[in-house]
């Protein structure tokens, strides 16, 4: 499995900003801005929650077993990759839809005078910051359930039978 790169999710959260930023520019132009849902930053904060929670558990579980300390839980393999697999999943997702809400966002910031906007100005935002919060615990989730490398592995590139060549 392929890991997921920073620049990647930003490059994702960069394009969906703009296009939900041009398609909030014509939403308007046509007669209404729809509101942002006022959950969608709970929703997010939730799943950061989450995340974080798988991770500090495999953290401390493959902490456990690398200093072989006496009654340490073995992590299942399947139950790792699951935990990877949730953390990409999210971690796209949410640089999709922190995109979205950052589009938004910097659409209504030219129309803060008006009270209702600037409340779902302030709601995008909060979005974005647990849009934020997702990727990066999912990025740490990513960091944690890596495998060390292999350098006795004839294939690889840096492995001693390599590096004798």
């Amino acid at each position: 499995m392929k890991p997921l790169r920073l620049r990647l999710l930003l490059g994702i959260t960069a394009i969906t900003g703009l296009l939900s930023w041009g398609g909030a520019r014509l939403w308007d132009s046509l007669g209404t801005l729809p509101g942002v849902p006022a959950y969608a930053p709970y929703v997010l904060a939730a799943i950061a929650v989450v995340l974080l929670a798988v991770a500090i558990s495999l953290r401390s579980r493959l902490k456990a077993m690398r200093e072989r300390q006496p009654g340490a839980k073995r992590v299942d393999p399947l139950h790792a990759a699951r935990a990877l697999v949730l953390g990409q999943a999210s971690a796209l997702v949410s640089a999709v839809v922190t995109g979205v809400y950052a589009g938004v966002g910097v659409f209504l910031l030219g129309s803060l005078e008006v009270a209702a906007r600037r409340a779902q100005a302030a709601t995008a935002l909060f979005a974005v910051l647990a849009g934020a919060a997702v990727i990066a615990v999912a990025l740490w989730l990513q960091h944690i359930c890596r495998l060390p490398e292999d350098h006795d592995d004839p294939e690889h590139p840096r492995g001693t039978a390599a590096s004798s060549r």
